[in-house]
């Protein structure tokens, strides 16, 4: 596998509570559904809102005009801190065990359940 086709690795994670800081939605926040590793883009649960003209499916899909999140860029959004209530900057920290832990750059507290 050569270097352009190697997945990047993001500190942002699916279910992360995330706030936008660039773009329309700036200053929005929402929970991370999908991340996109290639083309580094996450989907944001009700941010970024786009209307798409379907056609219809058979029976199960009628067509017609859905509302749907787009991509974000990874870069225009930071992981909500629980403890600080802010958009920080995520860190790693190494246990003992040899275990990783994603950690808020601010107060240290643990970010997300991993």
């Amino acid at each position: 596998m050569g270097p352009a086709q190697q997945l990047r690795k993001f500190k942002v994670r699916k279910n992360d509570t995330v706030m936008v800081i660039a773009g329309r939605d700036r200053g929005k926040t929402g929970k991370v559904l999908r991340v996109m590793p290639a083309p580094g883009r996450v989907i944001v649960e009700r941010l970024n809102m786009v209307k798409r003209h379907t056609k219809p499916r058979g029976a199960a899909s009628p067509g017609g005009i859905v509302e749907k999140e787009a991509p974000l860029d990874i870069s225009n959004v930071m992981v909500l801190c629980d403890r600080c209530n802010a958009p920080v900057r995520i860190g790693i920290k190494y246990a003992a065990d040899g275990s990783k832990s994603r950690v808020c750059r601010r107060c240290g507290d643990v970010v997300g359940s991993d």
